[in-house]
């Protein structure tokens, strides 16, 4: 059999006008898995709501962020495929879950050059339902569909795997040696809660109290709240963090709904009126800088901590194309290569 590999981020519009960008959001807001209401209520909200007001706000924030060379989440990841492939015999391809560099072209790219067992790379440190699992789940349905005589093996969420903590580690000790922070906040992409009960494989340990994360359970393999909070514990261990010194926050919620807590905004509000001056933000959810990044964080959570009293605001970068992290996911690769098993 020839291996070959696919990278899957999540995606972006094509441009950043109004039309492409309503019509990212439709796909993306349309999938079961990140709004996991009814098909008429899911319809109802989307289609009658939220692309009528939302993708011209949504243009606005993407044209500040955008690049000449393009869509900053796609510019990343073809530098990450392109600095991968140089580490492998194996071809690699891109793809992303939402807009038009599909995951069907990019398992096509690999058929196309007699690739027959392929190796998916989910680009998300933890499991969520609204990442990982839709990834995973349109893979086996686009390979049952057009590609049934190739083989799919997926790599399983690294959030705690040592070598990925080092990386991490030490990109984040690297963006802040010469700055002097009072407090460092790891901010993941926020869900809603019940996507962590639903992910409860248990279907009774997820309590989502102040216990469950740090109480052992089978659970933990596909809940997406105890493997950020893990990736906080650990980096902060390797880096001698002092316990008053960071906390875990989460951003981007949608809707009414309960979505994990503490709210980022909230936290940078929050740090800002209780004297913090200087403070640094680390976005681990994300191994790529994209819009979440780069404008809700970079330029509106600084905006936040100015208008509380804050002074300096330090973004740390996602781990983008940096060297060891090529050579971490070049490393896993050649690994599944030889073996067709990679222990994360």
């Amino acid at each position: 059999m020839k291996k070959g590999v696919l990278l899957v981020n999540l995606g972006s519009p094509d441009s950043p006008e109004p039309k492409d960008v309503k019509k990212y959001l439709g796909e993306f807001l349309m999938d079961e898995r990140v709004i996991d209401v009814p098909l008429w209520a899911r319809t109802l909200l989307v289609k009658g709501i939220i692309l009528n007001t939302r993708p011209k706000a949504s243009a606005k924030a993407y044209q500040k962020i955008w690049w000449d060379e393009g869509s900053p989440l796609i510019v990343i990841s073809e530098r990450l495929q392109k600095s991968i492939q140089k580490k492998t015999d194996l071809p690699v391809s891109l793809a992303m879950r939402y807009g038009s560099m599909t995951i069907k072209k990019g398992l096509q790219e690999l058929v196309d050059k007699g690739v027959d067992e392929v190796f998916l790379i989910p680009l998300y440190p933890q499991f969520a339902m609204a990442t990982t699992e839709t990834i995973l789940v349109l893979a086996e349905e686009i390979r049952q569909a057009h590609f049934p005589q190739i083989k799919i093996q997926d790599l399983k969420a690294f959030y705690n795997d040592s070598n990925y903590i080092e990386v991490l580690s030490n990109s984040i000790a690297k963006h802040l040696k010469d700055k002097d922070y009072e407090h460092l906040l790891f901010s993941y992409h926020g869900v809603p809660e019940r996507h962590i009960r639903k992910s409860d494989i248990t279907k009774s340990h997820c309590k989502i109290d102040g216990s469950c994360c740090a109480t052992a359970s089978p659970a933990h393999e596909f809940c997406y709240r105890h493997q950020c909070k893990e990736v906080t514990r650990l980096v902060a261990e390797k880096l001698n963090l002092k316990e008053e010194t960071y906390s875990t926050s989460f951003q981007s919620r949608l809707g009414f709904d309960p979505w994990l807590r503490p709210y980022t905004d909230r936290t940078i509000e929050r740090l800002g009126k209780e004297g913090v001056k200087k403070m640094a933000i680390v976005t681990p959810a994300f191994v790529s800088d994209c819009l979440e990044t780069l404008e809700e964080i970079a330029m509106e959570g600084e905006e936040i901590f100015h208008e509380m009293g804050g002074k300096e605001f330090t973004t740390v970068p996602c781990l983008n194309d940096d060297q060891e992290f090529v050579d971490l996911i070049s490393k896993w690769i050649n690994q599944w290569a030889t073996t067709e098993t990679v222990v994360v």
